[in-house]
């Protein structure tokens, strides 16, 4: 990791600062290249505005401030380049942690009256789910979470991980290089967590699923020491996951049973502490701590425009930045809004980013996708699956 930590501490007291903020402050709390429609700084006509939808409450919340920053970055790049259509990109921001139909019927409003041309952002299954259907055709949908898999809504396209090329991979070589047998799965209660326990072809001791926002894990953690399992599928967002990943600590199952989670960033490794990731191990199709020539490059990128002090970079910011790249690259390939000449077009349709070039296959980008470590408050890249 490029920041101090310092910086770290810093970034977590903007995380805290700005977590609350709701999905329509005021325009000039927000950078340039971020607007609300109808606002004084709102130019109308000659641009052209992606709602961008991530979490700004609720258990991800913590990753709002750094998916946002990702996303201008990337915007700012789009822009330098002449723009899209010969228009200026800007976002418009949708709070992703509301509830899943109150964030679907204001993505449908905007579309509706014309306010964005096309909407990309992380935000959990159950709100893709809400979303995606209420605009399918209308604009193009650029959805960056891992998810469960299956997607086929019109003019929906994916940049993030699925199980079969994310956690089944990582299973089987924690199995073999650890000598793993039995796992216990710890999820929010939601699809995604339940899809991926049912498939993963493991041998399940136990499950516990929770709702979002829990914080008494007692019970969960006794169920695994009775059920003698040898390493946890950790499928937890957000803030769950670094309470759990304390309580894990603090009850001393660190010390006999593994975890492995698909949704680990490096800012949930930070706030977890480090006396809590002791065995802890992450997959994913990004981490910063990447020594590549082109993820130095958007490290050094992201902290010349917005400081030391930023939140700090992770996977699911990251995953922000590529959904603006790669909505503008859809777009500019088809050269159009229209929903069923991008889809036409999507496979002739790569980009360059942090993870170097990326194709799109079948709606899906076609990716690496590695295997870390957590070493205290850093991920070391062990595998790449």
């Amino acid at each position: 990791m490029l920041q101090s930590g310092r910086s770290f501490r810093n970034g977590l007291e903007i995380m805290r600062r700005t977590r609350k903020h709701v999905a329509m402050p005021r325009s000039e709390e927000r950078p340039p290249g971020l607007v609300i429609p109808g606002s004084p700084d709102d130019p109308g006509e000659g641009t052209l505005s992606i709602a961008l939808v991530v979490p700004m409450q609720g258990p991800a919340g913590m990753f709002g401030p750094t998916c946002e920053l990702c996303a201008q970055l990337a915007v700012e790049e789009v822009n330098r380049s002449g723009g899209l259509l010969g228009r200026e990109l800007r976002l418009v921001p949708v709070d992703g942690g509301a509830p899943p139909d109150r964030v679907a019927a204001q993505v449908e409003a905007l579309v509706s009256i014309g306010a964005v041309h096309g909407v990309t952002g992380w935000h959990i299954s159950s709100v893709r789910r809400a979303v995606a259907p209420r605009i399918a055709g209308r604009v193009p949908y650029v959805y960056t979470a891992l998810y469960e898999g299956g997607e086929r809504t019109d003019g929906v396209f994916m940049t993030s991980e699925t199980p079969a090329d994310q956690l089944y991979p990582a299973m089987r070589l924690l199995a073999r290089e650890r000598r793993l047998r039995r796992w216990y799965v710890v999820g929010n209660d939601y699809v995604w967590p339940r899809r991926y326990a049912v498939e993963c072809g493991a041998r399940i001791c136990g499950e516990s699923y929770l709702p979002l926002g829990t914080h008494d894990f007692g019970a969960v953690l006794r169920r695994i020491e009775g059920a003698e399992a040898d390493a946890v599928l950790m499928l937890l967002v957000g803030n769950d996951a670094v309470r759990f990943n304390r309580a894990f600590a603090r009850y001393g199952l660190d010390q006999r049973c593994l975890r492995l989670s698909t949704l680990m960033d490096e800012n949930m490794l930070l706030a977890s502490g480090a006396a809590a990731t002791t065995g802890l191990y992450s997959t994913a199709g990004f981490f910063a701590a990447l020594v590549t020539p082109e993820n130095l490059d958007f490290h050094g990128q992201y902290a010349r425009r917005f400081g030391v002090d930023a939140p700090p970079l992770g996977s699911l910011g990251e995953s922000c930045y590529e959904g603006v790249l790669l909505l503008a690259a859809l777009i500019g390939r088809a050269r159009t809004l229209d929903v069923r000449a991008i889809s036409a077009s999507a496979e002739a349709v790569s980009y360059e980013g942090p993870r170097g070039l990326l194709q799109m296959r079948r709606r899906h980008v076609h990716q690496r996708i590695y295997l870390a470590q957590a070493r205290g408050l850093e991920f070391d890249v062990a595998a790449e699956l």
